[in-house]
């Protein structure tokens, strides 16, 4: 007798130690970890759920008034009659069942919530696959009564309801009721109820099995059965998938969501806007079906905070690769750098928003060749003023001006704005001003944030805690490129007056389209916020007729009216050291106006620059004999064209003729040329030989990089 007492008194000694370290009902549920995070908006309202741990779908905990009562009347009938009367262990069950029933290890017996909630608590006391040693049953016997000794019956029905596993990878009663039925747990029907009860007592079980349990269930609350069977076949059937809500924000929450954290994270999006954005982004993809575009991208930042205000990763559904993060992924931006080109010239004293720039055919030597820019048109509109040049996106003045700079100045420029360019700036020569970069909408994005707050550059402040601003830009060489940027005006040339880049308010806005039109851009700023949009397509595929205008500017027209159609927005203040004043230009190539220069640099009178006549050459002025011309692979070839030039005369290449003028346009092939012009008798004026290098030709549509 005497070998048994020391092993028992062992395991009672064991048991109330284990007892006085039982959790209370409150650590147990700040302890509750959810598999999956909701994601609200700035005030609240729940706009995404993320899931963050794979092993078990948990999630929220729900306290009991959050449950049916129909679902409590359930669970209590199906595992534990007694509940409310008994104090942990149910000994008339145990007396009616007998001891041996209690402990066999293949049923449940007399084993309460309390009991089993013990083994859900602690893991030593948990069910094995074999079943439950005599000791570890003495253990979660003496367990049980400690718990419902310490916590009240709600408390223990409360935690069991959510920690219990019902089927699966499914753990508690919300990820039940949602994954099985769609609904939450103070939605469940009688039939749900009696469905999730029989679940407890095998939820690898079939259909059929599950259904009969049920009607169990449901006949001890005198409930018919019918449509049980159904019920049970098409709520098993289902596959869980996200919880209930809008699902507005996968790709933000991503970013923002901390792993770990609270089970409910709240975001400075607006919910509001957010539906404007996705909405907008649809219904533009919607009226461009047809051109080979299916994906777009938007993000909103507060100007101040740099907060998000709006964050939509792709097109969702009506996407190849929806889980691509559009506003995160690298593209080329094209002619959305250019603003960032014309403010660093200011800030050098280089050139004035009035200073005149030639638009024409222009050969820039580059390690490849020659690089010849062209404009959206394929048309020079001669010497221009720098207003006109960037208000109206031509790409030589951009190009000259960048050459001015010279492309390690810029990269310093960008990689200060936040771009993170990863090569030198002679990887990316004088393409460089035309977008030949990759950035990321987001980067972009931010960067014009800085022009709006005066050339002070801080990250975007993705968990709402804003960074203190470094200047990166002069403020007054800022306020130059902003004021081009807002005028309408000045886009007349490429834009036409009746555009979607003119606001009822103040916008200073820029779009750009990449090669090959991969890529297309609108990005612009009014005095509250920045709106960032990208059209195109996650695999890179190139656009069929689609510009910065006709693409991406419809939605970011769209989102500024939204975002000020209580209060418009206001133009900014001149700066100190930025004054206004009256030009005019020579052979009055611009009318006369009103301009803002920085102090010092102000000239009353535009001229033109010396130019000497290449057609007063005698022979060919351009090519030069030797020269090496390198075709961009990514560029279709209706936007690469080599300039020939010289004397009037017959043009003459390889042999065949080509026309007569002082200047002529040839689309480049691949090869050794010959290039000849002849005089009005007919005679070989000049002979000059050059190459053209390239992977080959491809049909495909006129790029533009407006």
């Amino acid at each position: 007798m005497m070998r048994w007492r020391a092993p028992i008194a062992a395991v009672l000694l064991g048991a109330s130690a284990a007892a006085s370290a039982l959790p209370t009902f409150e650590q147990v549920r700040a302890a509750h970890r959810p598999s999956d995070i909701t994601l609200t908006d700035r005030t609240g309202v729940p706009i995404q759920t993320l899931r963050v741990d794979k092993t078990a779908r948990r999630l929220p905990w729900v306290p009991l008034d959050g449950m049916s009562p129909a679902l409590l009347q359930a669970i209590v009938l199906s595992e534990d009659r007694r509940f409310y009367e008994h104090a942990g262990v149910d000994w008339s069950a145990v007396a009616k069942s007998a001891w041996g029933n209690l402990w066999n290890t293949k049923t449940r017996g007399a084993s309460t919530l309390t009991m089993q909630l013990a083994g859900l608590l602690d893991d030593g006391l948990a069910r094995p696959a074999g079943g439950r040693s005599v000791v570890q049953k003495i253990d979660q016997a003496l367990t049980a009564a400690q718990l419902d000794a310490r916590w009240k019956k709600s408390e223990i029905l409360e935690a069991y309801l959510n920690s219990v596993a019902f089927r699966g990878e499914v753990v508690g009663i919300d990820a039940l009721s949602l994954t099985l039925f769609g609904k939450h747990p103070s939605g469940l029907d009688a039939h749900e109820a009696a469905i999730a009860a029989a679940l407890l007592r095998g939820p690898n079980a079939s259909a059929e099995t599950v259904a009969q349990r049920a009607c169990g269930v449901l006949q001890l609350q005198s409930q018919p059965c019918t449509g049980v069977n159904a019920l049970a076949a098409t709520a098993l059937a289902r596959r869980g998938g996200m919880p209930l809500g809008e699902q507005l924000a996968p790709h933000f929450a991503r970013q923002a969501v901390a792993a770990g954290g609270a089970a409910v994270q709240r975001s400075t999006l607006d919910a509001g806007l957010q539906r404007v954005a996705i909405a907008a982004l649809r219904q533009q993809l919607g009226e461009l079906a047809g051109r080979n575009v299916e994906d777009g991208a938007i993000v909103v930042l507060d100007n101040a905070s740099g907060e998000v205000r709006a964050w939509v990763g792709s097109s969702g559904d009506l996407s190849g690769a929806a889980q691509v993060d559009g506003v995160l992924a690298r593209r080329q931006p094209g002619s959305t750098l250019k603003p960032f080109v014309y403010a660093l010239a200011f800030e050098q004293r280089l050139i004035t928003p009035a200073s005149l720039i030639d638009d024409s055919p222009a050969q820039l030597e580059t390690q490849n060749g020659l690089y010849l820019p062209q404009n959206y048109d394929h048309d020079f509109k001669g010497w221009v003023s720098a207003r006109t040049a960037l208000g109206a996106s031509l790409n030589v003045p951009a190009v000259r001006v960048g050459a001015m700079l010279g492309p390690d100045t810029l990269v310093a420029r960008f990689n200060a704005l936040g771009f993170a360019l990863p090569k030198p700036g002679g990887f990316y020569g004088n393409a460089l001003a035309l977008g030949a970069a990759d950035v990321t909408l987001l980067g972009l994005t931010n960067a014009y944030r800085a022009l709006a707050n005066g050339g002070r550059y801080a990250p975007v402040a993705l968990d709402g805690h804003a960074t203190a601003p470094v200047r990166v830009a002069d403020p007054a060489a800022v306020f130059l490129v902003t004021d081009i940027l807002a005028d309408n005006n000045a886009r007349v040339r490429t834009f036409g007056l009746n555009n979607l880049l003119a606001t009822r308010g103040f916008a200073a806005v820029k779009t750009g389209t990449s090669k090959d039109m991969r890529d297309n851009w609108c990005v612009g700023f009014t005095d509250r916020y920045t709106v960032g949009v990208w059209i195109g397509n996650a695999s890179g595929a190139a656009m069929h007729d689609v510009s910065g205008v006709s693409g991406a500017a419809p939605i970011w027209h769209a989102l500024v009216q939204r975002l000020h159609a209580d209060a418009p927005s206001r133009a900014p203040r001149a700066p100190a050291g930025v004054v206004a004043t009256r030009v005019a230009f020579d052979a009055q190539r611009e009318p006369a106006r009103e301009e803002f220069f920085i102090a010092g640099t102000e000239q009353a009178v535009q001229r033109a620059g010396v130019q000497v006549a290449q057609s007063q050459r005698f022979g060919i002025a351009s090519p030069r004999d030797g020269s090496i011309f390198a075709l961009d692979p990514d560029m279709p070839p209706a936007a690469q064209r080599i300039t020939f030039e010289g004397a009037a005369g017959v043009w003459m290449l390889d042999g065949k003729r080509l026309g007569r003028a002082r200047r002529i346009t040839w689309a480049p092939w691949p090869g050794r040329h010959e290039l000849a012009l002849l005089g009005r008798d007919g005679a070989v004026v000049e002979t000059v030989r050059f190459e053209v290098r390239g992977a080959g030709v491809r049909a495909t549509p006129a790029a533009t990089r407006r």
